[in-house]
């Protein structure tokens, strides 16, 4: 919202010494985001002037028109005589009126006026555009032709009230009314503790039985409307200068008198209209549901269909006007053929959630609709409809119709009870109560009680719906920097929750071993499930989607890490970087298997513990995974070494990294899921509370996976469940213990069938191996002609010791043997000669 400074004065008597970053400091410490000021004309200097066309002489022989003028500017030349002045413009006629910037002068963006040849003539000033003077564009696409009546000679830089200050408001969703000089006029009224002259307060006449007549249909679309028609108007009649800068300095262009007045009026008073010319309109004015399939076109010449959900106005052809957003072309005032003699003039006010349905379904943001989803107030609809009478009746000698129509579904004002003392409790300062009635009543509220407050809202106000909206109230308007800055203080004994804990834990531990922490919107589209290479009856198939998504292309949530992180690694492989470890932990979502509906929670108390719980219920299972991707060199060559890549033993490593983490032991063997490559994918499992759950998968990605995603060759991931890696979990890691005893090693070399699970033999021998087995590792793995077709040797590094005593050769060696024997027992293995 743009209000120009030199407008707000005339709604409340700021100090003449008041300057546009005063008031907006003032603006600011009320709660309102005024951006910026704009110093319109700061750098403007005359002379410039109201001057008279005496003649004209085109000029021949150019690529272009050039007409050489001249130009009675009375005595501002210091001469008298005309101001020879050549032009290329051709929107004038000899005894136009037209602003005149004489040599001397400087213009908006320090362009220096002086006399000059050009043409073969010398130009002494020029004949000023709007966008030459900083106005900006007033429809008239040339030069500037003022009504006749202005002395030559006049000033025209007050005339036009080129200098002025315009504020630059970034009005929130819930501060409607702001998006009005008299929402902005009453805040800046309260700031300064000056009176406020309310445009609102007219003399509005009482409905009758002679207005035009209006059927409303759908009294929840629209429980106001109100219509008055103005006779007898003048189709030569324009809008004055004040008018149109007006307009301009708001930001909105000048079209034609009709139009302009109802803009201005929803600017003065944030009630938007809409002018009808009545020869167009054809019996009662309807407002109802569109009917499916219905077609209208609006003013911005397109073709719609509409949907059952728009709310339309009608005639008795059918719609004639999409309500709240734009009107319709079959009913435009049109200034063009000079017709238009009868206006209806519409003000009604609208349902909000509607008209914010009907401006996006249809991509079509107005100045209307954006009032209407932020809402209005419904108490102005007639005295915006009597203030546009009163303009049109002025300023195009029309005549007032005495008929007015005002169609009102009944409702009662809202009224809110609040303690005297919630503000202080929320803001954590004594106001007292006599400060919090004061703040309210500056609102606009109506206050009754003592202890306990009945507060009825104003009708302007319609984003006041709680106590601690009005909290809110009485907190901004006695100023947040008067807040004090205290620290809360917790319990004792509270802090990180296990959960908590590990989620931190892991994050360091992967980015100490080389991942790079990648953060992604938890946002997926249903095809990526396609390029992942997902079963169809897929559990991850399953999504939570948003009734309104960021994005068309990804509604749902995931259920995955991946997507993301191999975005993200495709992205920064595209712009160079090859060698990339990138981690991620966030939540997933999964949905319930019954669709719950959350309760809404008071504001007013703390919920209680049901509330809470209910509302938990009726959010989607959501377990934190942690994932990582890999690519190019997992160790980079040098003077050191050759290096190595990525590959998938890296990302089970990652895996064993988050086990060791959580103190608990990973069971990992083969498996085969989804975007893995069949025969480089480990399934990752572990032990809760006795019974094994899979957890997640590591290993290289399929290149058909690779292939859909563009991803660099043997790219590498893993994800798992962090949850139920925890439920696994012993509690905080341990301290390793010390023995002061020597270790006893024995390698032994198992021959096994080569579909047998490395982790499974692995499993044997530890059971096998007893107390005494500190550590046990894998460290050859050897296949070939000696073992046999199907045959593979394994050879492991066996670590015994114990606490209280030095191992002999002969306990090391028994406890071997019994591993051995176990191993042979449940996997067939045979200890290789």
């Amino acid at each position: 919202m743009r209000v120009p400074l030199s407008w707000l004065r005339e709604y409340v008597d700021l100090p003449a010494t008041e300057t546009g970053r005063d008031v907006q400091a003032k603006l600011v410490s009320a709660g309102l985001e005024v951006e910026r000021v704009e110093q319109l004309g700061a750098d403007l200097k005359g002379p410039l002037v109201v001057g008279q066309v005496l003649t004209i002489e085109e000029l021949e022989g150019f690529k272009k028109p050039i007409r050489f003028c001249t130009v009675d500017v009375g005595t501002a030349n210091g001469t008298g005589e005309p101001q020879e002045i050549v032009c290329g413009a051709r929107n004038f006629a000899v005894g136009d009126k037209v602003v005149v910037v004489l040599p001397g002068a400087v213009l908006p963006g320090n362009f220096a006026i002086a006399a000059r040849k050009t043409y073969g003539k010398t130009s002494h000033g020029m004949i000023c555009s709007g966008d030459e003077l900083g106005m900006g564009d007033d429809g008239s696409g040339g030069i500037i032709v003022l009504p006749p009546e202005h002395e030559v000679g006049t000033d025209a830089v007050e005339l036009l009230e080129l200098v002025d200050e315009v504020l630059d408001i970034a009005v929130t969703p819930d501060r409607g009314y702001a998006l009005s000089m008299r929402g902005v006029a009453r805040e800046a009224a309260t700031a300064y503790g000056l009176p406020l002259r309310d445009p609102a307060l007219l003399d509005v006449p009482g409905p009758n039985a002679f207005g035009y007549p209006v059927q409303v249909s759908d009294p929840q679309g629209c429980d106001r409307f109100t219509a008055r028609t103005v006779t007898g108007l003048s189709p030569e009649a324009r809008s004055p200068i004040w008018l149109r800068r007006r307009l301009q300095k708001a930001g909105m262009r000048p079209i034609s008198l009709a139009v302009d007045i109802t803009n201005y009026v929803m600017l003065e008073l944030g009630q938007p209209l809409h002018a009808y010319d009545r020869s167009r309109v054809q019996g009662t004015i309807g407002v109802r549901r569109a009917e499916p399939g219905e077609k209208l076109t609006t003013l911005d010449g397109t073709k719609r269909t509409l949907d059952a959900e728009d709310l339309v106005i009608t005639d008795d052809r059918g719609p004639i006007g999409l309500a709240g957003v734009m009107g319709g072309a079959n009913t435009e005032i049109d200034d063009t053929e000079g017709t238009t003699t009868e206006v209806v003039v519409e003000a009604a006010h609208f349902d909000p959630i509607s008209i914010a349905r009907t401006a996006r379904r249809h991509k079509l943001a107005s100045e209307a609709s954006k009032r209407f989803e932020r809402g209005v107030d419904p108490e102005a609809t007639s005295a915006a409809a009597q203030r546009t009478v009163d303009l049109l009746v002025l300023l195009a000698g029309g005549t007032a119709d005495g008929g007015v129509t005002e169609v009102i579904a009944p409702s009662a004002p809202r009224t809110i009870s609040i303690p005297a003392n919630h503000p202080d409790k929320v803001a954590g300062v004594d106001y007292g109560r006599e400060t919090v009635v004061r703040r309210l009543q500056q609102v606009g509220c109506d206050v009754y009680g003592q202890d306990e407050l009945i507060v009825t809202v104003p009708s302007w106000r319609p984003d006041l719906t709680d106590p601690n909206d009005l909290a809110e109230e009485v907190i901004r308007l006695e100023g947040y920097e008067n807040l004090p800055s205290t620290l809360p203080k917790p319990p004792a004994g509270l802090g990180l929750t296990d959960r908590q804990r590990l989620h931190r834990r892991v994050g360091r531990a992967l980015a100490g071993a080389g991942y790079v922490e990648a953060l992604n919107y938890p946002f997926i589209g249903e095809h990526v499930f396609d390029q992942l290479g997902l079963a169809a009856d897929d559990p991850k198939r399953r999504v939570v989607k948003l009734v309104n998504p960021l994005s068309d292309e990804e509604p749902a949530l995931r259920t995955t890490l991946l997507p993301g992180l191999l975005q993200a690694l495709r992205r920064n492989d595209g712009r160079g970087s090859h060698d990339l470890a990138l981690f991620e932990t966030g939540l997933v979502f999964h949905p319930q298997d019954e669709l719950r509906v959350a309760v809404r929670l008071p504001v007013d108390r703390r919920p209680t513990d049901e509330e809470i719980a209910s509302l938990t219920d009726a959010l989607p299972v959501q377990p934190r995974h942690a994932a990582v991707v890999l690519a190019g060199a997992r160790e980079q060559a040098g003077w050191w070494g050759k290096g190595r890549p990525a590959d998938w033993a890296d990302a089970v490593e990652s895996a064993r990294t988050l086990a060791h983490e959580a103190g608990t032991e990973l069971l990992v063997r083969q498996g085969q899921y989804g975007p893995w490559h069949p025969g480089r994918c480990a399934e990752l499992a572990v032990v809760v509370d006795g019974a094994e759950r899979v957890i997640g998968y590591a290993g290289e990605l399929h290149p058909r996976v690779l292939k859909a995603l563009g991803l660099p060759a043997r790219s590498c991931a893993m994800e798992v469940n962090l949850d139920v890696l925890e439920q696994a979990s012993a509690g905080l890691p341990k301290g390793p213990h010390v023995s002061t005893f020597p270790v006893a090693t024995q390698d032994v070399a198992l021959v096994v069938s080569a579909d047998v699970p490395a982790a499974d033999v692995e499993a044997a021998l530890r059971e096998g191996a007893g107390e005494l087995l500190e550590s046990i590792r894998l460290f050859d793995v050897y296949e070939g002609e000696q073992l046999g077709e199907g045959r593979k040797s394994l050879a492991y590094a066996l670590r015994f010791r114990a606490d209280d005593r030095t191992l002999t050769v002969d306990e090391a060696s028994a406890a071997r043997d019994a591993a051995v024997a176990l191993a042979g027992e449940r996997a067939g293995a045979v200890l290789r000669s």
